[in-house]
């Protein structure tokens, strides 16, 4: 086998083409890194309504392609061709009924439907580049088919039939769609797939399912995570099946892309800065105080949150210990979108507090990185957290975390001693309230200690979370993959 692979790697949004998460920062950072360890790689993601053609520089290459859905129907898509950074290749499937007519990523009402055909238009245009991939890396749901359709579908094709398939979960709590439940109670996984012209087999399917028991590897975004998902508690209903390929399950923090989130180059925030400079952090703080119209004083500490602003991120407890909180010398700022709930909660707490808290409400990439840089405190008290990226490029920028002991937060942050001046952040480990306000007072009690302080932003700003680990351990895990395919080859 030869160190250098031929790689493809499939994701429903990609950086800085379509963002909505996480997914779309890795669909992009990875696969630079894996090309920069010298593996050839390329990348296919939809035509989505929110990219900008032109803007983008995607040059349309074919045009109706055929794609047999089953015996009984036949679409066809469009491909374009672009490139991220460092020259490397990106296809987009365009069917404008599935994609581009939308203009959002997510939320449409034929989810499941386009999916399908994406995952089947993702393979059908491997076979036309006549690419012959040793890995094709899915990842989460929106990809899920494609180890199946290698195994039902393409199993012959001379481009695919030696391509191994890993697949990465990002969050196992979304699974199929919009309709997760009725793919829990209909597909075992293993069954022939209902034809496609059948809408309700369409809804049927779990496409997290089919990926799990078909897939060469199953790996999760952080080593916890991938113990947690083989729980009743985490498991999200696949916890026997993932239990059952316990083999084949690894786990892998993501990275943090270094030429983006970089504190000394980034000009998006008002002062450079890196652990050598950390005084000029004060600059950004003051700003970030400045442009939320909060009083501008440098020694209040600042608790940062840049988020979905649901459950699953902890919002429910943040609700129950806010006064408390604010009872305190702090401030907090907030940017991000989410749940009616949460954002009318903020809007109220805004307004009884217009002297400690500021919230904007809306997706906003430079609001960001100005709380990154601005504040002291960050907050994830997230129920559960596949890896998290925001803990990851908080302590990049100087703001120590306040994090629940789950999934990649238990991998990346260890909880600070003041004794042993150990730790990186601060750690709470029953999902309480009670339990998250004792580890926020922690903090701001901490911050008080400048000195003390000052070592503890130094630490985490210096710690390595960039993609060249990751990139290796994704290369290795990769060639296990194969190893797996062949051997299956032989059975």
């Amino acid at each position: 086998m030869s160190d250098k692979l031929r790689i493809v790697t499939i994701a429903a949004e990609t950086a800085p083409f379509s963002k909505a998460g996480g997914l779309g920062d890795v669909a992009r950072s990875l696969p630079k890194a894996l090309k920069r360890n010298g593996h050839k790689v390329i990348a296919i993601t939809p035509l989505h309504g929110v990219i900008d053609i032109k803007k983008n520089g995607l040059k349309k290459l074919g045009n109706d392609i055929q794609v047999e859905m089953d015996e009984t129907k036949t679409l066809s898509f469009d491909y374009y061709k672009a490139y991220l950074m460092d020259g490397l290749p990106i296809y987009f499937i365009d069917r404008k009924e599935y994609f581009f007519n939308f203009k959002t990523i997510y939320g449409t009402k034929v989810a499941n439907e386009r999916f399908f055909f994406f995952n089947l238009a993702c393979l059908k245009l491997i076979e036309l580049l006549n690419i012959k991939p040793d890995i094709i890396h899915c990842n989460d749901w929106h990809t899920g088919l494609i180890p199946y359709f290698l195994k039902k579908r393409f199993q012959k094709s001379e481009c695919l039939k030696h391509s191994a398939s890993v697949y990465t979960i990002h969050n196992l709590a979304f699974q199929m769609g919009s309709d997760k439940g009725a793919g829990k109670k209909i597909d075992n996984g293993y069954s022939r797939l209902p034809r496609f012209a059948d809408k309700s087999g369409i809804l049927g399917i779990n496409f997290a399912k089919r990926a799990i028991v078909n897939a060469d590897i199953i790996n999760t975004v952080s080593e916890q995570y991938a113990k947690e998902i083989m729980t009743p508690k985490f498991g999200e209903d696949l916890n026997r099946i993932l239990k059952n390929r316990k083999d084949r399950v690894f786990g892998i923090v993501n990275g943090i892309d270094y030429s983006i989130f970089n504190p000394k180059k980034d000009k998006e925030i008002k002062t450079n800065y890196d652990y050598r400079s950390i005084d000029k952090k004060e600059e950004n703080k003051t700003y970030l105080q400045k442009i939320f119209k909060l009083p501008q004083n440098k020694d209040i500490p600042i608790l940062g949150m840049v988020t979905r602003i649901t459950e699953q991120k902890g919002f429910d407890l943040l609700m129950q210990i806010a006064d408390d909180l604010l009872a305190q010398d702090i401030q907090i700022v907030i940017a991000g979108t989410g749940e009616k709930k949460y954002e009318d909660f903020f809007k109220k707490l805004q307004k009884k507090y217009p002297k400690k808290v500021g919230a904007h409400l809306e997706f906003s990439t430079k609001k960001a990185v100005e709380i990154y840089a601005g504040s002291d405190i960050f907050l994830m008290p997230s129920r559960f957290e596949p890896c998290g990226l925001g803990q990851l490029i908080s302590m990049r920028y100087g703001s120590v975390p306040v994090v629940h002991a789950v999934g990649g937060l238990v991998d990346t942050v260890t909880d600070y001693d003041p004794k042993k001046a150990e730790g990186n952040g601060f750690i709470f480990k029953e999902y309480e309230s009670s339990q998250f306000l004792i580890a926020v007072i922690r903090a701001i009690e901490t911050y008080q200690h400048k000195d003390a302080w000052k070592k503890l932003v130094q630490k985490g700003m210096k710690q390595s979370s960039s993609w060249e680990i990751p990139a290796e351990k994704y290369s290795a895990l990769f060639k296990k993959a194969i190893k797996f395919k062949k051997e299956n080859h032989k059975n």
